[in-house]
């Protein structure tokens, strides 16, 4: 028996990349699937393609599991309630929802268009809202539903190029975090996870130079798709019920927790600061504990394992 067997999950962005492999997987752990993908460019704005999304709910269907495709936009959010309802229609119950569907463009943020920015924003965080806020009433009402939303080391970290992306991520987290506060003592549960894996939208990262040719090389030959998507499943599954609120990264065979906002110093000046004392004395003895302004290669610069 599988870990989703019996459950109901929606996969966005399930055409190719993370959101594929995860639908792929969920259906062989007995979950039936609503395969949802625009089918449009890694850049976004496009009118799209249901074929895509056909595609894998067919792969699903031949290899003897249970799927239905959707080819909306997870920014429109009648849209997003539509997927819901199809499930509902379809399968007669939602359960869990894998959120993996985004697109790129990057940039530096000097140059950086409103367009660009809101493109962005639009699809990862509206998108988060919008697949959240559809089915969050369901999920408090049967107590029982699962996020399992997906951020990125550029949010993070950070990553020179990305400022839209970073923005959106970071965001998620804090949307995941607040889904996995105010659903607790209804049963629901969110998760984000910050993948490293060669996918389409990866491949359209700029190598400008022999450090940028390494780090897309050991993603290529050594992070896959299909790894994310253990973790994934295995977070949309009731057995993980008591893993809420937390925040994974999977870089090949590793599974990584990362940590959370918290105090690392505090400095107290029982008369009050002036900007010239914490000039001279609060932020000099604060420094040693600053971070740096490295980017995701500096805090992983190792090969996967």
């Amino acid at each position: 028996m599988g870990v989703l067997e019996g459950k109901v999950v929606l996969v966005t962005g399930a055409a190719g990349g993370i959101g594929k492999e995860c639908a792929l997987l969920a259906a062989r752990e007995g979950a039936k699937v609503v395969v949802n993908d625009l089918g449009g460019s890694v850049a976004g704005g496009d009118a799209g393609d249901a074929g895509p999304a056909e595609a894998t709910a067919a792969e699903i269907r031949a290899a003897g599991g249970e799927a239905v495709a959707n080819s909306d936009s997870v920014t429109d959010y009648k849209a997003v309630q539509g997927m819901v309802e199809q499930a509902k229609d379809t399968f007669g119950a939602l359960h869990a929802i894998i959120n993996p569907a985004g697109i790129l463009r990057d940039g530096m943020f000097h140059k950086m268009s409103e367009d660009d920015w809101d493109k962005v924003i639009d699809v990862h965080l509206r998108g988060a809202f919008n697949v959240s806020r559809a089915s969050v009433e369901l999920f408090r009402d049967q107590q029982d539903g699962t996020y399992v939303h997906f951020t990125s080391t550029s949010g993070l970290i950070g990553n020179i190029g990305q400022a839209n992306y970073a923005a959106a991520k970071l965001g998620v987290v804090g949307l995941s975090r607040i889904l996995a506060m105010e659903g607790a003592i209804k049963g629901v549960r969110s998760n984000v996870i910050a993948p490293f894996a060669w996918t389409r939208m990866i491949a359209t990262i700029p190598v400008k130079d022999e450090a940028s040719a390494q780090r897309v090389a050991r993603m290529k030959n050594a992070m896959r798709a299909d790894q994310v998507a253990q973790l994934a499943v295995a977070l949309a599954s009731p057995e993980a019920k008591d893993v809420s609120g937390q925040i994974f990264a999977v870089r090949g065979n590793e599974v990584i927790l990362f940590d959370q906002p918290r105090p690392v110093r505090n400095m107290a000046n029982t008369e009050g600061w002036t900007p010239r004392s914490l000039l001279d004395v609060a932020l000099p003895a604060m420094k040693n504990s600053f971070f740096d302004a490295g980017a995701t290669a500096s805090v992983f610069p190792y090969d996967p394992i």
